[in-house]
């Protein structure tokens, strides 16, 4: 396991400005284009908001949405829809998932963890493994959440894992705690066999 280092306190302005940095030194490292992944929910999207203030080559940056529920671009659960909107017209990239994509190295795979600590759409009914032979997965959430009843692509594990750096952003304490769980090795869900299997640095705003 790389380190995992957690900050605590940090305002949706503060993990824009982080994640600017990190940006900033990737463009810079690199001579083409640097590609990163995005969560869906509502967590998110307040913090692209500050971030697309960023004075950032954005046309030499590509987003990925890490996972995606399989419904059309304009329908309000579509990740990719929404990162499009907000993203798109700084000039950024955004590549939709599909079962065929060939992911490359991400300069961050930025995650998110539900309560049941699934990341991306890597639910524990699913059985993800951190050597899984294919980059995405078409997958079925169970139970399907209410709130988004469909099947979804993901980022398997390995994919999420090529990648410089990750970033989580947990909200509540019952969030934190079943993280930090995960991080000491003292469970076995999605969040825990990913941070098991990472070797980069691991920051985790909460």
């Amino acid at each position: 396991m790389g380190s995992v280092r957690i900050v605590e306190g940090a305002s949706d302005a503060d993990i824009a400005g982080w994640l600017e940095e990190r940006l900033v030194s990737a463009l810079m490292n690199t001579r083409g284009d640097i590609a990163v992944t995005v969560p869906g929910g509502s967590t998110p999207f307040p913090i692209l908001a500050e971030l697309a203030k960023a004075p950032l080559n954005w046309k030499r940056v590509a987003v990925w949405p890490g996972d995606d529920r399989i419904v059309p671009e304009d329908h309000p659960a579509s990740n990719v829809g929404r990162i499009r909107a907000a993203l798109e017209p700084l000039g950024t990239q955004i590549v939709p998932l599909s079962e065929e994509a060939s992911p490359p190295h991400f300069a961050l795979a930025w995650l998110g963890m539900g309560n049941d600590g699934h990341i991306a759409s890597l639910f524990p009914n699913t059985d993800p493994q951190a050597d899984d032979p294919e980059p995405v997965r078409r997958i079925t959430p169970d139970p399907l959440p209410p709130k988004a009843p469909f099947d979804r692509l993901s980022l398997t594990i390995p994919a999420l894992l090529d990648s410089e750096a990750i970033l989580f952003v947990i909200r509540g304490d019952e969030k934190r705690a079943l993280f930090e769980e995960a991080a000491a090795g003292n469970n076995d869900l999605p969040v825990a066999r990913l941070l098991n299997a990472a070797r980069q640095p691991v920051t985790c705003f909460v």
